[in-house]
C-alpha cells in the first residue's frame, strides 16, 4: 500500500492541475503573468453546443483528370512544333482522351515514336491514314485516371485543413468520407458565406502573355485567333474608385502557375491605400519568374485567378528575386482570405458543396442548458441516494464524484478536445459509473463488517477484493470506447472521448480518492463502528 503522505500529496497535485487548466474556460479574462508560462485554452464546444456550419463536399475529380490531360496536351503541342511535325487539330476528347489530326504526307513512325516518348502514360489506342490526312487517338491508362483522382481528393482534403487552420476556426472536423466527400464542420463560424469563400475557392493562379494583335473590335466580333482565349478582367479606376469589367484576349500557354508560391502576403498600396497581394516564390519559380520577364520585356504578362485576369502589367525588365504582386479591387477581408488560399495551394480540382448546414448559437445554447439540465438533476439524485443508503460512506463517494466531475472537465480542456452534446451524455453515463464502483466496493465492506471485522479491517479487504472487479468492469468498457473512437463518426467520437477520459478519471477518484479521504479518516479517529 502506497503511504498515505504520497497519495495525499497525487490527490492534491491533480486538483491544482485542474483547476489550472479549468480557469481559462470559466475566467473571462487572464492576468499577464498567467498568459506567459500556464495554460491559456478554453474548453471548446462542438457545432452542436456553440453552433457553427456543417459542410459536406465533393471533389470533381474529373476536372483534375480533365485538367492533367490538357496540360499534356500543350507540352505534346509544344513538341510537335519543336521536332517540326506539322498536325492540323490536337483536343482533347472525352476525360481522358487526346485525338489528333495530321496533313497528308506525315511519317507515322515519327509520330508515334514522339508520342510514346513524351506520353508515357498514354497508350495509342486508334492510328490510321485516310486520303485526307492521318488521326491517331491515345488515352490515358485507366489505372493512371484512379490514381489521378485518388491524389486529388487526397489533396483537396489537405488544402481544405490548410486553408480553414489559417482562416482561425478552433477545433474544425475535416475528414474524408466515402467515394470523393469531404465532411467540414467549423465549430463558431460567424460568417458562413466567407467560410464557404475561402474553403471552396478553386484559386488556380496562371500567368499568361496578352495576346497584342487582337483588337477590341475583334474581341467584339469573335474573332480570336487559334491558341488565344477570351477572358474576363477586372480594372479599377483610382480616380472613381470603381471596377469595371473588360475582356481581354490572353495566348493559351500557361508560363508559370501558383504551385511555386511559398508566401502570399497583404500589402498595401501607399500611391491608392489599397491592399494587394504580394507573391514570393520558390527557388524553382523564382528561375522561371526571371526568364520569363527576360524573354518578354515589353510585353504584357496577365496574371489570371481561376480564369479572371486581375491585372496585366507590362514587363519593363527581366525581374528577379521572385517577387510578383495581385493587385485589383480588393477590400481588406477580400485580399487576406486571397492570401490564405495562395498559401494554403489551389485545389487540385474544384469543389461542390452537396450539403450545407447552419446550426445557429441560439440551438446550440438550448443545447447547452438542456444538457447541463440533465447533468444536474442526473447528479443531484445520485448524491441523494448515495448519502441516503450509504449515509457517511456515501457522501465520501459524493466528494469523489464532484472531484471527478472536475478531472473530466480538465482532461478535456487539457488536450484540446471538443465537449459535444454526446460528450455531455458521455459524463452523464461516467457519473453513474463511478457510483457503480463505490456501490461494489461499499457493498464488499458490509459483508466484511458482519464477518465481524474492524472498520479498517473492512475498508481494507473491501477496496482489496473489489478493486480487481472494478478495473476488469472498466478495462472492457474503456476498450469499447477506443473503438468506437476509431471507427465512429463526429458525435459517436465525441462521446468516445469523454467516456474514455471518464473511465480513467472514475476509477482514479473510485480507489484512491475515497480510499485516501477513508484512511486519513481512520488514522485522526479510533472508530468502533462504520457508517455505511
Amino acid at each position: 500500500m502506497i503511504p498515505l503522505r504520497w497519495r495525499l500529496i497525487v490527490v492534491v497535485g491533480v486538483c491544482i492541475v485542474a483547476i489550472v487548466y479549468l480557469v481559462p474556460s470559466v475566467s473571462p479574462q487572464l492576468p499577464s503573468w498567467w498568459k506567459g508560462i500556464l495554460p491559456r485554452e478554453k474548453l471548446h464546444l462542438g457545432l452542436d453546443l456553440q453552433g457553427g456550419m456543417h459542410l459536406v463536399l465533393e471533389v470533381q475529380t474529373d476536372k483534375a483528370v480533365e485538367s492533367f490531360v490538357d496540360r499534356q496536351l500543350e507540352e505534346l503541342r509544344s513538341v510537335f512544333r519543336k521536332e517540326s511535325i506539322p498536325f492540323e487539330r490536337i483536343d482533347r476528347q472525352g476525360l481522358s482522351e487526346i485525338f489528333i489530326k495530321f496533313p497528308t504526307g506525315i511519317s507515322m513512325t515519327k509520330v508515334e515514336e514522339v508520342v510514346k516518348k513524351q506520353l508515357s502514360l498514354f497508350t495509342i489506342k486508334k492510328s490510321e491514314v485516310t486520303e485526307s490526312g492521318a488521326i491517331v487517338l491515345i488515352g490515358l491508362n485507366e489505372k493512371e485516371v484512379l490514381h489521378i483522382k485518388q491524389m486529388a481528393a487526397r489533396q483537396a482534403l489537405e488544402t481544405i485543413r490548410n486553408r480553414v487552420d489559417q482562416f482561425g476556426v478552433s477545433e474544425p472536423d475535416i475528414r474524408p468520407q466515402s467515394g470523393d466527400r469531404i465532411l467540414v464542420q467549423l465549430p463558431g463560424v460567424k460568417d458562413p458565406q466567407r467560410a464557404i469563400a475561402v474553403i471552396g475557392k478553386t484559386a488556380q493562379l496562371e500567368f499568361k502573355l496578352v495576346d497584342e494583335s487582337v483588337s477590341p473590335e475583334d474581341i467584339a466580333q469573335g474573332r480570336v485567333p487559334v491558341g488565344s482565349r477570351v477572358y474576363p478582367v477586372k480594372r479599377f479606376d483610382p480616380e472613381t474608385r470603381k471596377v469595371h469589367q473588360t475582356n481581354i484576349v490572353l495566348k493559351d500557354r500557361t508560363l508559370l502557375t501558383g504551385e511555386y508560391i511559398t508566401d502570399a502576403r497583404v500589402r498595401i498600396d501607399q500611391q491608392y491605400n489599397q491592399p494587394y497581394v504580394g507573391l514570393e516564390f520558390d527557388p524553382q519559380g523564382a528561375r522561371i519568374f526571371e526568364r520569363i520577364t527576360g524573354e518578354h520585356v515589353k510585353e504584357r504578362l496577365a496574371i489570371v485567378l481561376d480564369g479572371v485576369v486581375y491585372s496585366a502589367p507590362v514587363i519593363q525588365e527581366k525581374i528577379s528575386g521572385g517577387k510578383a504582386s495581385i493587385t485589383g479591387s480588393f477590400t481588406m477581408d477580400e485580399a487576406r482570405d486571397l492570401a490564405i488560399v495562395l498559401r494554403a495551394g489551389a485545389l487540385p480540382a474544384p469543389v461542390k458543396i452537396l450539403e450545407e448546414r447552419t446550426v445557429g448559437p441560439s440551438l446550440g445554447q438550448d443545447s447547452i442548458r438542456k444538457g447541463i439540465i440533465a447533468a444536474v438533476v442526473g447528479g443531484v439524485a445520485i448524491f441523494v441516494f448515495m448519502a441516503f443508503y450509504y449515509r457517511f460512506a456515501g457522501l465520501i463517494a459524493d466528494l469523489a464524484l464532484i472531484m471527478n466531475i472536475f478531472i473530466i472537465l480538465a482532461a478535456l480542456a487539457a488536450f484540446q478536445a471538443t465537449l459535444t452534446l454526446p460528450g455531455i451524455a458521455g459524463i452523464i453515463l461516467t457519473i453513474g459509473m463511478a457510483v457503480d464502483a463505490n456501490v461494489l466496493i461499499f457493498e464488499r465492506i458490509r459483508e466484511e463488517l458482519r464477518l465481524g471485522k474492524t472498520p479498517r479491517a473492512a475498508i481494507d479487504a473491501g477496496y482489496s477484493r473489489a478493486t480487481v472487479t472494478i478495473i476488469d468492469s472498466n478495462i472492457t468498457t474503456l476498450i469499447a470506447a477506443v473503438v468506437l473512437f476509431q471507427f465512429g463518426t463526429g458525435p459517436i467520437r465525441g462521446f468516445a472521448v469523454t467516456l474514455s477520459i471518464g473511465i480513467l478519471s472514475s476509477m482514479f477518484t473510485a480507489i484512491i480518492v475515497s480510499r485516501m479521504i477513508f484512511d486519513y479518516w481512520l488514522m485522526k479517529r479510533r472508530v468502533s463502528e462504520l457508517s455505511i
